[in-house]
């Protein structure tokens, strides 16, 4: 440590805040630059999905109907026959030479992709990423592979965030939140769904709950819905004739929805990692496994032509309760099979679409075997409980059908679906389909959100209230000696306050200090306000733990002296990495420690009366 007279402390301070400074939010005025980026970004978002729209429908277009037009089409119309198998096949290929020879991490659904950007590269997207990856996406789909556009234009989104953040002096943590605000652009633009895009960010992509991101984020996606308009039109995307207000023998209906499509989730998610084994298991390289996929979606195209492409008509026809049987039955078993195997393959595409399409198949399916209300509704509460449960995501699950259809008045089953559907998957899979993925990697993601509880406990509540002192003018061989002996306050702390005569903060000195002088061999003529640092690092009695500890880490040091606010110079307490980690205890304790309350413990005791 830093040698210093005792003679001239000098405390080195923290900013001078009174206990009502402390705010609810750390955010600052640096939350208003972030908002200005973030018009741009959403702006720039949504211009990239309607380039991403417009080149799904060429290819799709070329692909299958042999012609050049951007209006959108469904593959399941063409007049191909068996030669349908050839196109995804074609496609598939494309995809595996632009990943081995591109980027590999066009490969999947994209939002693994994001996630990992976001948590171990900075924030940083290369624009590789950002034009292999909607180009990639586009040929799958383009080419009947049963995925959804979300996904692509979430990295892509993000990327376009990340590029044009790495333009301006920004850090790491503002980097993050204009690649989510460029992400969630993306996906209010395509689907018409700024507040279920916010939603996603929050649940799914920020982890936090802060406004210097929240801000931002919301107002990429709300600009990007304003731009949609011109470019694609007003929402929604799937309307539907409004429902009566539900009753609660319909919602007790919803809860049974939610769960049998937690249950299919859990199994969706399970097959498509089986798959994904499975591949990895083949004797050549991963180049060749989305071909592989590819001819299983084709042949499937031939049995069941709604199983290419995105699938919006079908996903429409669900929602408006017009698949009914037997027909359910082969949609939900072909989709599900094939969209497993072409994902496990390792080729390009997003998880949202073909998830609704399956959710609301299988809500349909047991609403109309029951015949218990409109088997429209329960395809809605289908889709929303597939997205809670599969994607961890129950408020994303439900406002995003609510805003995908602007029916009101099947909120609350819709909620009952979704987080029903979540409570299965939670208990069932300790991974979601998207955090799978990035575990196999050896990541590992907590998607669980809590206030920290240094946040909220005060250095006075931590701190060691008889705190190891000893006059700055005393020797160093004394001191060692009075620790050797126990002295039952010096001796458990690695780090003894200095005081002069009157009692007032002269310096610290640690363990480290009274060695190399003891080394020295001048332990007896030498003070231990000669050996110590006069420097020291304080803090305040009212000041958070989150504060002092960042100050820690910041002056590399691992102890505090704790004086008065008032009075630099006034020693009240010491605060070290124990007293921290018992702070840490304490909420561990609550949260595993059983026991009654105050109110049952009372009831236990029996009363003088009762007695006699």
């Amino acid at each position: 440590m830093t040698q210093a007279s005792p003679s001239s402390p000098s405390p080195a301070t923290p900013p001078h805040t009174s206990r009502g400074a402390l705010a609810d939010f750390t955010t600052d005025r640096r939350v208003l630059l972030l908002c200005a980026l973030a018009v741009p970004i959403g702006a720039m978002a949504a211009v990239v999905a309607k380039a991403l729209l417009w080149l799904i429908a060429v290819i799709t277009n070329a692909a299958f109907f042999l012609r050049f037009s951007a209006v959108p089409v469904a593959p399941e119309t063409n007049h191909l026959g068996w030669w349908v198998i050839i196109v995804p096949v074609v496609g598939s290929l494309i995809i595996g030479l632009m990943a081995r020879y591109g980027s590999e991490k066009i490969r999947g659904h994209g939002i693994p992709e994001a996630l990992e950007a976001i948590l171990l590269g900075r924030s940083l997207i290369s624009p590789k990423i950002a034009i292999l990856k909607p180009v990639s996406s586009a040929i799958s789909i383009g080419t009947g592979g049963p995925f959804g556009a979300e996904g692509p234009i979430i990295m892509t989104g993000g990327a376009l965030g990340s590029i044009f953040a790495q333009l301006f002096h920004l850090t790491a943590a503002e980097r993050k939140t204009l690649l989510v605000a460029g992400a969630a652009a993306g996906m209010s633009a395509v689907f018409a769904t700024p507040i279920a895009a916010v939603l996603l960010a929050v649940e799914l992509l920020l982890f936090e709950w802060k406004p210097r991101s929240f801000i931002p984020v919301t107002v990429a996606a709300v600009v990007a819905s304003v731009v949609r308009v011109p470019l694609l039109e007003a929402g929604p995307i799937f309307p539907v004739l409004a429902h009566a207000a539900l009753v609660p023998t319909m919602l007790g209906f919803a809860l049974l929805v939610g769960v049998i499509v937690g249950l299919g989730s859990g199994a969706l998610t399970a097959l498509v990692y089986g798959c994904e084994d499975l591949f990895a298991k083949l004797p050549i390289h991963w180049m060749w496994w989305p071909a592989l996929g590819g001819l299983v979606v084709g042949i499937g195209g031939v049995f069941d032509p709604r199983v290419l492409g995105v699938g919006y008509d079908t996903i429409h026809q669900l929602m408006r309760g017009e698949l009914l049987g037997a027909s359910l039955v082969a949609l939900l078993l072909a989709k599900g099979i094939v969209w497993a195997i072409a994902l496990g393959s390792g080729t390009s595409g997003g998880v949202l679409a073909p998830l609704l399409m399956i959710g609301g198949a299988i809500g349909a399916l047991v609403g109309s075997a029951s015949g218990v209300g409109d088997p429209g509704l329960w395809a809605m509460v289908g889709m929303a409980g597939m997205m809670g449960g599969t994607m961890r995501s129950p408020l994303t699950g439900m406002v995003f059908v609510l805003e995908m259809t602007h029916d009101l008045n099947a909120l609350p089953a819709l909620m009952v679906g979704s987080v029903a559907a979540l409570c299965v998957t939670v208990l069932l899979l300790k991974r979601s389909i998207l955090t799978e993925k990035l575990a196999r990697r050896g990541q590992h993601i907590a998607r669980e959100y809590s206030v920290d509880i240094f946040q909220m406990a005060r250095v006075a509540e931590a701190m060691d209230h008889n705190p190891p002192v000893i006059l700055a003018t005393t020797t160093v061989a004394v001191l060692s000696d009075r620790i050797a002996q126990g002295d039952p306050v010096l001796s458990r702390r690695q780090g003894t306050i200095l005081v002069d005569e009157t009692g007032r903060l002269a310096g610290l000195i640690t363990r480290g200090d009274l060695l190399r002088v003891l080394q020295d061999g001048s332990a007896a003529s030498t003070s231990v306000g000669e050996a110590g640092a006069t420097d020291v690092t304080v803090t305040f009695p009212d000041e958070t733990l989150h504060d002092a500890i960042a100050r820690m880490l910041k002056r590399g040091v691992g102890r505090l002296a704790v004086v008065e606010r008032s009075d630099s110079g006034k020693v009240v307490g010491y605060l070290g990495r124990a007293d921290i980690l018992a702070a840490r205890v304490k909420l561990q304790e609550e949260e595993e420690r059983r026991e009654r309350g105050p109110l049952l413990r009372s009831s236990d005791r029996v009363s003088p009366i009762t007695a006699r």
